[in-house]
């Protein structure tokens, strides 16, 4: 790359934006195909993917080139309108994906009360009776229907034309517009029987069953398949505030940051704050996926939504609305459930195709019948079956449905996918690499001995008072264990300046009277641990942690961290699943081997600093195994960006977060079972619908063509169609894990 190039690409990179959009008026796969055709050939757009099924564009763009509402115009070309997804308002965002808006309309209603005389018609023909209304008047009712309430699919059908694709509704529009003017010319032919060559009955049902099955479609997809609505109730729509004048009942639009409020047993918490006084028990489940209630105390933290089961609490709100762990959730689950699964690729390169290829099986459905038969009638009543028969919605629909349901199970667990293809990648997942400290184990280690050097002029408090000055500089689990016990003996802070960490290894820094004061494994300090010490027990099953001033060892610690209550059968639960788990963590090999005996993990490499996670990570993908690492610390940064898919604990570093496929909300490998249990049944459910969808269309063009499936059972079918794979993507929400 030359000098210049190198420049574009720096520019490009630090110039780029993203941007989502609730687009309205998507009909079928094809409408969102279009959107991205028309958007990606615009200059300035660097990616453009369309969901159908939550009706979002997702976008990247060269801000420089482009803003927000440069994109809405372009959407707006292709005869649709986009909205920019609110990022700071929760409730817009519910309000945009929920299905407070989706009243049956008054011509969907006004469409149903024309069709029921041809119902009853159709029914009084199966007994055999004559119910059908004379023919002046079918035509009248129909031609109502075709020349009125047909409009929005003849509108979106020439829209998508002259975008440049072809959606369903040039398929419904070509087919009941063919079947209204035959219906049409044998009505007024003078003929003596073409009276019996009518079919306005068609053109109505399909009409009628195809506006049905798009109104509960969109119910469905705006009700069901996401979870903003039922994350939004979670906060309480008034507040009991302190004011000047006692408690009063407030609107939960005028609590600001600093307001005392107060929540008693049955209700909500209304904001992320800290308890000042009382205790209760929360459940925080529909966050953290933690089933246990927990008691909350003065000074304990309390998360907007979570309900008291038992007890009362006042507390000072410190985050509202989109800034609390609530409303991040539901951005992060908003645009995880807007992104594209790349198995969804497949629908959209057969939707592309699919409409032209429909189109031109009718024409040849139409001339082969009516040269083997002499039919006319036989031939356009065939031909228009084909075309609304194949309808592509079920194809659209079969990946965004059950990838959307999927993702919000994961959040309700605790889970929180970055985006669909993360998801999808997770069911492929053969090897689960852990870290140690705060993943297998508690991450609130403790010192339970403690060496002093014999030459070391400083006494045991001395050493400790040192060693928790230079960890105040680190975040690691092991350097809050030195600092929490100098809290305990309540030693008097030291200044440090000057601090250097070498992350997975130790830190040092400067301290005045002492010099520098180095923390860290016992390689970092130089130190070979003493044969009497490694013959205790204690100091074998324990993280070794050693102090050196001026490169002269002054004394170690040694610490533990006691296994988690779940840790045993999530690994089980894992094992179950045919994964094999392996341990990699920085700690000696002493303490990671009696983690793994008691855990029943053969694999496992102690001493690993974040460079050799990361190769031994790589080896095993050059392996052919698809690789998960969960981890929580900067020193698991490097593997977790090396791996298939990582998983990162929520509160840990932010480096390791910002690299991972998805957050953990409790520190628990029970997340990671639940993550890759559901990512297995979500995309076992995709192929299900994929299946269904393609199944659906192979079998029943055929049919129609040879005269199986009349217009109207057509046109029913394939409202049908959409609505199956729609249900079948909301079994996932009791589906059970392994």
């Amino acid at each position: 790359m030359n000098e210049n190039q190198h420049t574009t690409a720096n520019t490009t990179a630090n110039t780029t934006a993203t941007a989502r959009f609730a687009i309205e008026g998507m009909d079928c796969q094809a409408c969102a195909n279009r959107i991205e055709k028309v958007l990606r050939r615009q200059q300035g757009i660097i990616a453009a993917d369309v969901n159908f099924a939550s009706d979002e564009l997702q976008t990247r763009f060269d801000s420089k080139l482009l803003n927000a509402n440069d994109i809405v115009q372009m959407v707006a070309k292709t005869g649709f309108k986009a909205t920019p997804a609110s990022s700071t308002n929760i409730e817009a965002l519910a309000d945009a994906r929920s299905g407070e808006h989706a009243g049956i309309s008054w011509r969907l209603v006004i469409i149903w009360l024309i069709a029921i005389p041809f119902i009853i018609g159709m029914l009084g023909m199966l007994l055999g009776q004559q119910w059908m209304l004379p023919p002046l008047w079918q035509f009248i009712l129909a031609s109502i229907i075709q020349l009125g309430f047909a409009w929005p699919f003849y509108n979106s059908a020439i829209k998508s034309l002259q975008g440049g694709v072809a959606n369903m509704d040039v398929l419904v529009s070509l087919g009941t517009i063919a079947i209204w003017l035959y219906s049409s010319v044998m009505l007024f032919n003078q003929h003596n029987h073409a009276h019996q060559y009518i079919y306005f009955e068609a053109s109505v049902m399909v009409i009628a069953f195809v506006s049905l099955g798009k109104y509960l479609e969109q119910r469905t997809k705006k009700q069901s398949l996401n979870s903003m609505s039922m994350l939004l109730q979670l906060t309480p729509k008034m507040v009991r505030k302190q004011t000047a004048n006692g408690w009063q009942q407030v609107p939960l639009s005028q609590i600001q940051a600093g307001d005392i409020l107060q929540t008693n047993t049955g209700n909500r918490i209304a904001a992320d704050g800290i308890v000042s006084s009382g205790q209760a028990w929360c459940d925080e489940s529909y966050l953290t996926g933690e089933s246990k209630p927990l008691l909350k105390q003065t000074g304990d933290k309390v998360l907007a939504g979570a309900l008291l089961s038992n007890g009362s609490i006042t507390y000072q709100a410190q985050t509202l609305g989109s800034q609390t762990l609530l409303g991040d959730m539901m951005q992060a689950l908003a645009q995880a459930q807007g992104s594209k699964a790349p198995i969804a690729r497949l629908a959209d390169k057969v939707s592309m195709v699919f409409v032209p290829t429909v189109v031109a099986i009718a024409v040849l459905t139409f001339i082969l019948n009516y040269w083997l038969s002499s039919d006319f009638n036989q031939a356009i009543t065939r031909g228009v079956a084909v075309l609304v028969i194949a309808c592509p919605c079920a194809l659209g629909l079969a990946t965004p449905a059950a990838m959307m349901v999927g993702m919000g199970r994961s959040a309700r667990y605790g889970v929180w996918f970055k985006d669909a293809a993360s998801l999808e990648r997770s069911s492929q997942v053969t090897t689960v690499v852990l870290d140690k400290t705060g993943t297998l184990t508690n991450g609130k280690p403790q010192i339970i001995a403690q060496w002093r050097a014999p030459d070391s002029n400083l006494n045991s408090q001395k050493i400790l008072q040192l060693a928790a000055a230079v960890e105040q500089l680190t975040t690691h689990p092991l350097a809050q264990a030195i600092i929490q016990a100098a809290q305990q003996q309540q030693l008097p802070a030291l200044t440090a300046s000057n601090s250097h960490s070498d992350i997975g290894q130790g830190t040092q820094a400067q301290i005045a009277g002492y010099g520098n004061i180095k923390v860290g494994n016992p390689a970092y300090c130089g130190f070979s641990i003493p044969q009497e010490l490694m013959e205790q027990e204690v100091w074998q099953i324990a993280s070794i942690v050693v102090v050196a001033i001026n490169e002269k060892i002054a004394g170690a610690f040694a610490i533990a961290d006691a296994l988690k209550e779940d840790s045993v059968s999530a690994i089980q639960r894992l094992q179950r699943q045919h994964i094999d788990i392996q341990i990699m963590s920085g700690d000696q090999h002493s303490v990671v081997e009696h983690i793994a005996k008691q855990l029943g993990i053969s694999h496992y490499q102690a001493q690993m600093n974040p460079r050799a996670k990361a190769e031994a990570v790589h080896l095993l993908m050059q392996q052919g195994k698809v690789v998960a690492m969960v981890g929580d610390g900067i020193n698991d940064a490097p593997a977790l960006a090396a791996a298939d898919v990582s998983f990162a604990m929520y509160g840990g570093a932010d480096v390791a977060t910002n690299t991972a496929s998805a957050t953990l909300m409790r520190h628990s490998v029970t997340q990671v079972a639940d993550a890759l249990a559901l990512a297995h049944a979500t995309v076992r459910v995709v192929k299900q619908n994929l299946f269904f969808a393609f199944f659906y269309n192979i079998l029943g063009i055929p049919l129609a063509a040879i005269g199986w499936l009349s217009p109207v059972i057509a046109g029913a079918a394939m409202a049908m169609s959409s609505i199956s794979v729609l249900l079948n993507a909301l079994r996932l929400r009791k589906s059970r894990l392994i």
